[in-house]
């Protein structure tokens, strides 16, 4: 069941994820392979790119990266009704502007900004276009989990400015925290983990690896459902995810 409406992304939701990648082409036959994506030119976007369908709804976008020397990377945006006032209020928190609020013509506005431990993240102002078309479901955004190495800074920060998405009444969160030791090695720099729903984690990493990709960490518990960490065949890490019953808490 697709589950966009704007009305929906109150700010601090998670409502797009976006990949930045050397090969556009490659990164469309591997996710289209592993999730049944589709893919359609974004002839109105600045950036060399394709939109992500599944079942002909908007789910994700594929980028050429415009400069070599940055990460091969997924990368989050949580809505916002204003863009600006929010990369303010981030600013004061300790964060910082990465790439000042942009307008992608009628679409909406986009901004890149860094949390108080150093993790990237962007903003999404909508316009048109206010997030996924589906999400929840198999080939899909799930869930995203930030990996950082002051939980409690990162609950501080994320709970001010996100308090009505991550705990207001009715909030059923798609972001949780949690320190870099309890998946990655202790050196790994804070960051978010883009998380794709599947029916097997065990199965869909098998799949991830013929595709050329390799296994980070193979499938493992956690609150929120059975997880493994991949990266594709480019370099890129994401998560797959069997979604444990839905939560109202974020963690």
């Amino acid at each position: 069941m697709a589950e966009n409406r704007a009305s929906e992304y109150t700010e601090g939701t998670p409502c797009w994820v976006d990949a930045q990648l050397p090969d556009v082409e490659a990164g469309k036959r591997f996710y289209g392979e592993l999730f049944g994506w589709t893919f359609q030119d974004q002839p109105d976007l600045p950036m060399d790119g394709v939109r992500a369908l599944k079942d002909g709804e908007p789910i994700a976008s594929l980028a050429h990266k415009a400069d070599g020397r940055l990460p091969t990377v997924w990368t989050v945006s949580f809505a916002t009704p204003d863009a600006e006032d929010l990369c303010r209020r981030i600013r004061a928190a300790g964060g910082r502007i990465v790439s000042a609020p942009l307008p992608l013509g009628d679409l909406g506005v986009h901004a890149l900004v860094t949390d108080v431990g150093g993790a990237v993240f962007a903003l999404w102002q909508p316009g048109n276009h206010p997030g996924f078309g589906r999400r929840h479901e198999p080939g899909t955004f799930a869930w995203v989990q930030l990996y950082t190495r002051d939980t409690e800074a990162a609950n501080t920060f994320y709970g001010d400015l996100f308090h009505e998405a991550l705990f207001g009444p009715g909030a059923r969160p798609d972001f949780g925290r949690a320190p870099v030791s309890d998946v990655f090695a202790a050196e790994m720099p804070p960051h978010f983990l883009v998380h794709f729903a599947v029916e097997d984690p065990a199965a869909a990493m098998e799949d991830v690896v013929r595709l050329g990709g390799r296994v980070q960490v193979p499938p493992f518990e956690t609150s929120y459902g059975t997880a493994a960490v991949v990266t594709d065949n480019q370099g890129a890490s994401f998560a797959l995810l069997s979604r444990a019953p839905r939560h109202h808490r974020a963690g």
